[in-house]
């Protein structure tokens, strides 16, 4: 049996080339579980991957797509059995391990877990490493001692997947939330979501000042470089910074007189490697906090066929809310 493909493939010293295309079972990588991909997801990384964006692709030829949810055709694992929901995010899938953007993978059975409740392989897929991620931040804000009545939390990139999703649960769970972002249409996406202020990129431009008054109880951010060393300066006492990506810079430039005059703490949020007891967790918290039907609104399904234009979109900063990849298209 066939099924069809995005296949990278790439000569050396030469940027990755996408072809749609058919594969058969043979071509999978050895796995202990067969599974038929309904959805798939698109994320910043995934733009890296199909583009060659920081070479995280070394071997080719390669089946991107770092998230995927369907059913299991076949497995080796007494964890699983055919027909079972699952969903797949992390694990570098998608980058040392061909991933979701086929209507079929190859995985090992200790990086599957079963469909979250609530979920379809679709809304899995709108959550994707982004919401994983931005609940997985808000969790460590929330173990730092954050809470509702401590002041207003921060995102930045708002209007990117992390961030939008950030914005709806830190809503939820009744905080206030201030979303940064410099897209025209920022506040009419971002409030509808939760958002009770948004503000945009040029307010936090680099600056000589170590501090400025406090303003923040938290943030969550997705930016880095400049943005985030200035923000630094403005955290509440004994705040907490979860940095989560960096669409602007992996570079900060700052010193360390917040650190030590007001408490604040950095937390690195890292959704790859997270053990399976944290991620099912997490999962349980975006089953309790996300509102499904206001999710739905930020999902935009696009084909593989779709992939390479959008995968540059993403990286360009001109995709709002969530993309996911319909196998069925």
């Amino acid at each position: 049996m066939t099924f069809k493909a995005l296949l990278l493939t790439c000569e050396e010293d030469a940027k990755p080339v996408a072809q749609l295309t058919e594969l058969t079972d043979a071509d999978l990588p050895d796995g202990d579980v067969v599974v038929d991909v309904q959805y798939s997801g698109l994320n910043f990384k995934d733009g890296m991957c199909l583009t060659g964006l920081g070479r995280l692709v070394r071997t080719y030829p390669h089946v991107a797509g770092i998230d995927l949810a369907g059913v299991v055709h076949s497995s080796k694992d007494d964890r699983f059995k055919s027909g079972d929901a699952v969903v797949l995010t992390g694990w570098r899938v998608g980058e040392a391990w061909w991933g979701g953007y086929a209507a079929r993978a190859c995985v090992k059975a200790d990086w599957l877990l079963p469909m979250p409740d609530g979920f379809t392989a679709k809304t899995a897929m709108g959550v994707g490493t982004a919401g994983f991620s931005a609940m997985l931040a808000i969790m460590a804000l929330e173990d730092a001692g954050v809470t509702p009545d401590h002041g207003t939390i921060l995102v930045t990139g708002a209007t990117g997947g992390v961030g939008s999703i950030a914005v709806q649960l830190l809503a939820r769970r009744g905080y206030q939330v201030a979303a940064v972002s410099g897209k025209p249409d920022a506040e009419q996406f971002l409030k509808p979501l939760g958002a009770a202020e948004i503000l945009p990129r040029e307010e936090f431009a680099a600056t000589n000042r170590p501090m400025e008054s406090a303003r923040w109880a938290g943030v969550i951010d997705n930016v880095g470089g400049e943005m985030l060393a200035r923000i630094l300066g403005q955290v509440n006492y004994g705040g907490s910074v979860a940095i989560v990506g960096n669409a602007g810079s992996n570079d900060i430039k700052t010193t360390n007189i917040p650190f030590m005059l007001r408490g604040i703490k950095m937390l690195g949020i890292d959704s790859v490697m997270q053990p399976n007891s944290r991620r099912a967790a997490v999962w349980a918290e975006l089953a309790k906090t996300l509102d499904a039907t206001q999710f739905e609104s930020v999902i935009t399904a696009i084909s593989l066929a779709d992939l390479p234009e959008y995968g540059k979109k993403i990286l360009q900063g001109h995709i709002s809310g969530r993309t996911v990849v319909d196998l069925s298209l």
